[in-house]
């Protein structure tokens, strides 16, 4: 896989925004492309001066919609009469299928902009979405809404990075922090800071669901 990340970021690197705008399309698609090594480097290459924040904001937005775009429409057009053809023998029934859209039909936004935000998560929710066949408006809207919020986190830590250890990096070795399971001696305390930042992002996460929640409980009371 590490082989296989160098080749993706080598082949799209250079082509700049359109570049992020791709790797967050596999990130958030069929791909389990990290989106570490897209948003990151964008941000290393902002403080180098090299790439505008704003743009590759824009761009890693565009692509995460665009890949979440694609798994909703799978979803929507070949994953409901597979699950309903073969899902029975797997004890999933039409019942259930009605159970799960009307679970989205009344947690739908919520449930899409959370999953952005989880690892793991991120790259599936459009799946249950687009089999319950959320409001392409809404699911668009929340989708773009927790994946910004997820890239801008990613870029800012990139843009630090720079300031932590200056010029000294490339684009490779990032990639090489992020894609490897080795440690990397001084370098290792980036990826650390971001397990801190996605172990951060999942309390929010936490927090915004039981507040829902209550909030849900109390309505429906």
């Amino acid at each position: 896989m590490n082989h296989i990340i160098h080749t993706i970021v080598d082949a799209v690197g250079s082509f700049g925004y359109a570049g992020i705008f791709i790797m967050m399309f596999l990130e958030s698609s069929f791909f389990p492309f990290p989106s570490e090594v897209a948003m990151i480097p964008a941000g290393y290459l902002v403080y180098r001066g090299e790439m505008n924040m704003y743009l590759a904001l824009l761009a890693g937005a565009g692509g995460s919609l665009a890949g979440a775009l694609f798994n909703y429409y799978l979803a929507l057009y070949f994953g409901r009469g597979f699950l309903l053809k073969y899902g029975k023998y797997f004890f999933f029934t039409q019942k259930t299928m009605d159970k799960m859209d009307s679970f989205f039909q009344k947690h739908g936004e919520i449930s899409t902009f959370l999953g952005r935000l989880i690892m793991g998560v991120r790259q599936y929710i459009s799946l249950p979405a687009g089999l319950a066949r959320m409001n392409i408006i809404k699911f668009s809207f929340y989708t773009t809404l927790g994946a910004t919020i997820w890239i801008s986190i990613l870029a800012v830590f990139g843009y630090y990075v720079g300031v932590w250890f200056g010029d000294d990096l490339s684009i490779s070795n990032i990639v090489d922090i992020f894609a490897s399971k080795a440690s990397l001696g001084e370098f290792a305390s980036i990826k650390q800071n971001l397990r801190y930042i996605a172990f951060g992002t999942l309390g929010f996460v936490i927090v915004v669901a039981l507040i829902y929640a209550l909030i849900y409980t109390r309505k429906k009371s």
